[in-house]
């Protein structure tokens, strides 16, 4: 009877959001869009809605969970809306009145849509959830022959294609939502292709792309570098960013002695920003991607001579103030976490919601690792990870830190939920404040400190190859 009657208020809310929706069609108010919906189990008390990657307005859950928006002055397009950590996308056009409903506890796999406007968000998640199930198939093919490989994802992108022209038939959709979808299935395609030779030939033997098929790379003469359309995404922006690595690396080896391939080379990074510089046009783009890289090399570098002068670099070429100034907080923190330095003295939350001092956590050489319960890959890779670390070293304390909002307490249910221990494990108090202090911007990186609290080692990945053989340095220090 309860499930019954929650189904009869969900539908009633539906009815109601209709009926308001076409009451304001009647009124000739100009572009917009309504957006609603039921969040089980939230995370907090709000979604956010952005578009372009800028927060358009915080929507409040009421007591039911239920939220209703409505759009005024539409820019018809791609719409991100946020929750808990985790984000979607929505497409939304003129009269649309979508209502969406998720369990955060399987975020992507739980999202249905109904109303006005639905059936094209549907398709396009399930497109998002095929891909992923697409991908260990392609990844699989990664280590067969080109030809080969390139037979596959042709069948691949045929299926989908014809998919998309079946269901344009049947709903006769618009063409913004058939440009979306077509994008999706091309841009998916040429990430497979970008991203093969790194998987095939390995890193130590890049500079075989020169064997790859002579048309293997053909579509890049369509590329579209300053789509606005789609450039906030998620298939378009991942391909350009395995695009301009594998460009890059082409050009690289045209000046470059190196016979091997170094992912934080500078001279490789700086290809990249010329690369990113001369082929787009669109400032979001560029921004986004300059920012990317440069992060990216910043987090990984020990080289802060090349780092400085890749920094000027960018902050010549980007428009981006936000990014300029976190750029600068990031690089600072960096040079201040220098070995045999006192490991920054933020403050945790434990299981019991108490708030404690870090280094009052340190009694033994420490090995530090953070998790993101919206990344949930990441999070069970990393704890399977460490318990394995655990047995191999018991020398070491090894301190798991969630860094989401310390306004909810869902990292100790996530912990609870895939069966891992919550001994040793805390919630940043202040996040960010936090993460500019240990200059956090890689959901993989790791700190270790001696017994005593001072650095041993300021940035890692915890799934570096080498990791295990800079633990034992700490130990036979």
């Amino acid at each position: 009877m309860k499930v019954l009657f929650k189904t009869y208020i969900y539908f009633l809310f539906t009815l109601l959001l209709l009926v308001s929706c076409k009451k304001d069609m009647t009124n000739g108010k100009g572009d917009f869009a309504f957006i609603g919906g039921e969040i089980i189990n939230p995370n907090s008390d709000f979604i956010t809605l952005s578009k372009f990657s800028c927060t358009l307005d915080t929507v409040w859950l009421d007591t039911d969970n239920r939220f209703l928006y409505k759009v005024e002055g539409l820019d018809a397009g791609l719409y991100s809306f946020e929750h808990g950590g985790e984000y979607q996308t929505v497409l939304l056009e003129p009269n649309d009145s979508i209502m969406l409903r998720l369990n955060t506890m399987d975020f992507d796999e739980s999202l249905v849509f109904t109303g006005n406007g639905a059936k094209k968000n549907n398709y396009l998640i399930n497109m998002f959830l095929e891909t992923e199930v697409e991908n260990e198939k392609v990844l699989k093919y990664s280590q067969d022959s080109p030809d080969n490989f390139e037979a596959l994802l042709d069948s691949i992108r045929a299926v989908k294609t014809k998919k998309l022209q079946a269901f344009n038939t049947k709903h006769g959709d618009s063409e913004m939502f058939n440009e979306i979808a077509q994008a999706n299935i091309d841009y998916m395609y040429y990430d497979s292709k970008e991203i093969y030779p790194f998987a095939y030939y390995g890193n130590n033997e890049l500079n075989n792309l020169k064997s790859l098929p002579e048309h293997f790379y053909s579509y890049r003469g369509d590329i579209d570098y300053n789509n606005v359309l789609i450039q906030d995404y998620y298939p378009y922006y991942t391909f350009l960013r395995h695009h301009f690595d594998n460009m890059a690396l082409s050009e690289h080896f045209k000046h470059s002695d190196e016979s091997h391939f170094k992912r934080n080379s500078l001279c490789y990074n700086f290809d990249k920003i010329n690369l990113i510089d001369s082929l787009t046009n669109n400032q979001f783009i560029k921004d986004r991607l300059l920012y990317h890289y440069v992060i990216r090399y910043v987090n990984y570098t020990e080289n802060l001579e090349g780092c400085d002068k890749l920094i000027k670099t960018y902050l010549s070429k980007s428009k981006n103030e936000d990014n300029k100034k976190h750029i600068a907080r990031l690089t600072k923190s960096l040079k201040q976490l220098k070995r045999d330095s006192t490991f920054p003295n933020f403050k945790v939350i434990d299981q019991y919601n108490s708030e404690i001092e870090v280094l009052s956590l340190i009694d033994k050489p420490t090995v530090f690792y953070f998790w993101n319960y919206a990344l949930k890959g990441h999070f069970i890779e990393s704890h399977s990870k460490i318990n394995d670390l655990r047995k191999k070293y018991p020398e070491f304390e090894f301190i798991g830190i969630n860094i989401n909002s310390s306004e909810t307490s869902n990292w100790k249910k996530t912990l609870k939920q895939y069966h891992f221990p919550i001994e040793n494990e805390y919630q940043f108090s202040n996040p960010d404040k936090a993460k500019d202090e240990i200059a956090l911007n890689s959901i993989t990186k790791v700190m270790v400190t001696d017994k005593e609290g001072k650095i041993a080692i300021s940035n890692s990945n915890l799934f570096d190859v080498n990791f295990e053989r800079k633990l034992l340095g700490v130990i036979n220090k």
